[in-house]
């Protein structure tokens, strides 16, 4: 027997049975018009040099926009399957549309990393793991924090109606808020003004004008804390209602600075995209995981405290 020749078939097929070959994954965002998934994508493309040393690719995929954003994530879920990827990281924000797609996926034998939002459904696709922030616990910080520096009457602004990760935040922010005295009002706007700042700080001002009670705001976004502040300023209320956001940006953190925002509250999206694309292909390829589940990136308040440590990580695109 050719014993050399043995070994050699042997360890080819050992390599194979331990999945070592190139593994190919789909990172799946929401709409290419949102600033937020930048910071995502630099975590992706950072864990990108990774998984191509280790012979494998990465499709970051995106929808449109936010107008048809649960069939176009279904669509997009199932292009990853028909492109023949082995794994797909994916928040999980419209279950309805998403779950049952991801379960088809799953099905299929794709392999699925959930991020960012949907650590409740996880169990319905059988996702590997959950990197993110606690959306509710998130929301009672914020909610608390607000209503314990004086607000009695906050508003919570939701960009695109039905996201459970975005209703799930002003959820604890009501709760939070009235833990410490205070009443929130939920103003939930047409999704087709996701992204608009002249058309969101009017839809914030309006209301603004019909309860002059409120005197917080808190977005759900960093963008929309900007047509917040806009809104605010047109009143000439700057001073009087105290405005947070949840995520940063360079003037999030430039009007904490000035004191015209008192807080926001960060999730981390560099890690969130890193974490899932790195950890999903390191157990497509070498069969490893994380033990912990989930893994929280959040949430942290940024306030006038701790702005000073933030600011380089924006300037950098990864907070």
């Amino acid at each position: 027997m050719n014993f050399t020749r043995t070994i050699a078939i042997a360890a080819t097929a050992a390599t194979l049975s331990t999945g070592a070959m190139a593994q190919d994954i789909a990172v799946i965002v929401g709409s290419a018009q949102d600033g937020f998934w930048n910071m995502v994508r630099k975590g992706v493309d950072d864990a990108t040099l990774m998984v191509e040393a280790n012979g494998g690719t990465v499709n970051f995929l995106q929808t449109q926009n936010y107008d048809n954003f649960g069939p176009d994530l279904a669509s997009l879920i199932e292009l990853a399957v028909a492109q023949g990827v082995d794994g797909i990281a994916i928040p999980n924000w419209l279950p309805e549309s998403e779950t049952p797609a991801l379960q088809a996926a799953a099905e299929a034998g794709v392999v699925i990393m959930a991020f960012n939002a949907g650590q409740s459904e996880m169990a319905e696709y059988g996702a590997l793991n959950y990197f993110g922030s606690d959306e509710y616990l998130a929301g009672v910080a914020g909610g608390r924090y607000l209503a314990e520096n004086g607000a009695t009457h906050i508003l919570c602004h939701i960009q695109t109606p039905g996201s459970i990760n975005l209703e799930t935040r002003c959820e604890g922010v009501s709760d939070g808020a009235a833990e410490a005295g205070a009443e929130t009002y939920i103003l939930r706007v047409p999704a087709n003004l996701d992204q608009d700042m002249v058309g969101t700080s009017e839809a914030i001002k309006s209301e603004l004008i019909a309860d002059p009670s409120i005197d917080a705001i808190i977005t759900l976004a960093a963008w929309a804390a900007d047509a917040s502040a806009s809104a605010i300023d047109q009143l000439d209320r700057t001073g009087e209602i105290q405005l947070a956001s949840f995520d940063m940006s360079a003037s999030v953190l430039e009007r904490i600075e000035a004191g015209t925002q008192v807080m926001a509250i960060d999730q981390q999206p560099y890690l969130q995209g890193f974490l899932a694309t790195s950890m999903l292909f390191a157990n497509l390829a070498f069969g490893t995981e994380i033990t912990t589940q989930p893994v929280l990136t959040g949430p942290a308040i940024v306030d006038a405290s701790n702005v000073a440590t933030a600011i380089e990580g924006v300037r950098l695109g990864a907070r």
